[in-house]
């Protein structure tokens, strides 16, 4: 299976809020609510794409399956002294992947074509942030191949911090 990620344009915003509240709305029915079942707008994508990149992928139907998000401005949520010293970080502020389409090895596809953009970009390192409860994706960004860097509380949910170094 291949996956294209295109770098998302304005006509792509209603898509990925679609996208978005699709996934938070499945993990708040699975889990219960947390910070993840926060929706998303139009106008917060349209002003997460003037300080980060958003890249959409979409089946043979055109429809979207998955997004993310990476940007050189560090989120404010994220703290950098329990990262590994380096000059061209890119932080993982987003990323869905459609309810129907989980399982099917999408969300690793993305993960590969995020570290290959982060390559090309170019950056030296990519960092993030994942939940670390039931409904969180820690499990999942350690067999994508990123190294736990770090823990927090954010919105009374633990946080872990995760870096893969390229």
């Amino acid at each position: 299976m291949s996956l294209t990620l295109q770098l998302a344009t304005t006509h792509d915003v209603a898509d990925i809020v679609s996208l978005r509240n699709a996934t938070s709305a499945h993990l708040t029915a699975q889990y219960g609510a947390g910070p993840w079942s926060s929706g998303s707008t139009e106008k917060g994508v349209l002003f997460a794409m003037k300080t980060a990149k958003i890249y959409i992928a979409r089946d043979s139907a055109n429809r979207p399956i998955a997004m993310l998000a990476l940007s050189t401005k560090k989120p404010w949520a994220i703290d950098r002294k329990y990262f590994s010293p380096s000059k061209r970080p890119l932080y993982l502020t987003a990323m869905a992947v459609a309810p129907d389409e989980q399982g099917k090895g999408i969300g690793q596809l993305c993960m590969e074509e995020a570290c290959r953009i982060a390559r090309e970009w170019p950056s030296d390192a990519l960092c993030l942030d994942a939940y670390d409860a039931e409904a969180g994706a820690g499990e999942f960004y350690r067999k994508c191949g990123f190294t736990e860097v770090g823990r927090t509380v954010y919105r009374n949910c633990p946080l872990i911090y995760f870096e893969m170094l390229l």
